[in-house]
């Protein structure tokens, strides 16, 4: 009835009614079954991050992840599974514990919007990251704002002196991916390089902007 409706509608509906824990379940099973499918065609390079919320980082998760990652015979090394700060922050040891476990996996963990929560620093070493994800709150004024660039920039460096990988969100122009390439960030995100797509779409996108790995021979 009301068309395609904004993850930041259902989601926190979905988070409220508990629905987000099947919900999540299945997008990571999605997930998972979309890199096999890729990596048997002989696309190489994928990675795909999956978002947990608060509801799903339980005790059952690990072994979750763990199943699914067996059931689908994907690499390892493709999934990327994505956690706020604040998620980071509740029960930090027992989260460093299943943070650990998950990352002796071979899955990568990123920390999603950076600098906008009440991360302790103390605890940033402690975590098993791969990855720090610089809010787009910080992105998108960042050719016109010095306090934008000089958090960027800071956070970029923090990431640098952890050997941490760092990715900003959110990149709309060519202005700030060559502000985010002269600082010395890793990644972008953003509609800059391709809006959303559905999976069957993708590949094509990829081939037609020659960010497709050739399948191997």
């Amino acid at each position: 009835t009301r068309g395609i409706i904004s993850p930041a509608d259902f989601i926190p509906i979905a988070e409220k009614t508990g629905l987000i824990v099947p919900l999540g379940e299945f997008v990571l099973r999605a997930v998972c079954q979309q890199l096999c499918s890729w990596q048997l065609t002989g696309c190489q390079g994928f990675q795909v991050a999956v978002n947990l919320s608060a509801r799903q980082f339980d005790d059952q998760l690990v072994a979750l992840v763990r199943d699914v990652v067996r059931e689908t015979g994907i690499s390892p090394s493709a999934l990327i599974l994505e956690i706020t700060e604040g998620v980071a922050m509740q029960d930090v040891d027992r989260t460093i514990v299943r943070l650990k476990e998950l990352h002796a996996m071979g899955i990568g963990i990123s920390i999603d919007d950076f600098g906008t929560g009440y991360s302790s620093l103390a605890y940033l070493k402690r975590l098993p990251l791969n990855t720090l994800k610089i809010d787009q709150c910080f992105i998108h004024d960042i050719t016109t704002n010095a306090d934008d660039r000089e958090i960027t920039r800071a956070i970029i460096a923090l990431g640098r002196n952890l050997n941490l990988k760092v990715l900003a969100e959110g990149v709309e122009t060519a202005e700030q991916l060559q502000w985010l390439n002269s600082s010395g960030c890793d990644y972008i995100q953003g509609y800059y390089y391709c809006r959303p797509l559905p999976a069957a779409q993708l590949l094509s996108a990829l081939q037609r902007k020659n960010l497709l790995v050739s399948p191997a021979a």
